[in-house]
């Protein structure tokens, strides 16, 4: 066998393995729940609309990105979010408005007929998944200012809400069901609101 013959076949089998290895690590993909669980305050009856949802650009990706240190940030990329971020927030937001007021008149987006008495906006100014330098997980941290708008006489509520949440856990799926609770505490911030604007309404 000659010397070229042996080199093209080293260079088949490197580039075989090198293959075999991308089809080993497929793309995880994770979502939002909501977890919210009924306060046992009355029902409140207002239909609300959730969205816009805007995100900080460094998380605004499909893949996780995760702070590992003061200045540094990894991008797992075959950790992914199986949506855009912020239409996964603002779905799991109006599920746990739907609990929290006891309505099932909380919907996202533009709905052809659906004409909401509220409609909530939420900037995330963090929205932070932690871990240590060995991949160990640390806890996240949500903060996102929110403003009610009323529909139909135009007045508004606003307020900031901060969740901190340990992950039960290491992974990227303890992660994404540490942001889902850190949501639902947000979430309650704004159904309070919600509520406190309904009674106060003339």
């Amino acid at each position: 066998m000659t010397t070229h013959r042996i080199i093209h076949l080293l260079l088949t089998g490197c580039v075989a393995s090198l293959l075999a290895g991308c089809a080993s690590a497929p793309s995880r993909f994770y979502t939002l729940n909501a977890t919210a669980k009924a306060d046992g305050a009355p029902a409140a009856p207002s239909s609300v609309a959730v969205g816009p949802v805007t995100i900080p650009a460094m998380v605004d990706r499909p893949q996780f990105t995760v702070l590992v240190g003061p200045n540094r940030v990894v991008v797992a990329e075959f950790d992914r979010w199986a949506a855009p971020l912020n239409d996964n927030i603002a779905n799991a937001v109006a599920g746990n408005l739907a609990v929290l007021l006891g309505s099932p008149h909380v919907a996202t987006g533009q709905l052809t007929g659906f004409n909401p008495a509220y409609r909530v906006t939420i900037n995330v100014q963090r929205f932070d998944s932690k871990r240590s330098e060995t991949m160990k997980n640390e806890g996240v941290l949500i903060e996102a200012l929110w403003v009610l708008h009323r529909m139909n006489g135009g007045a508004t509520r606003s307020g900031h809400s901060t969740a901190r949440e340990p992950t039960q856990g290491d992974g990227f799926d303890a992660l994404a069901a540490a942001h889902s609770r850190a949501l639902a505490k947000v979430s309650a911030d704004i159904a309070a609101a919600l509520r406190a604007d309904a009674e106060a309404k003339p």
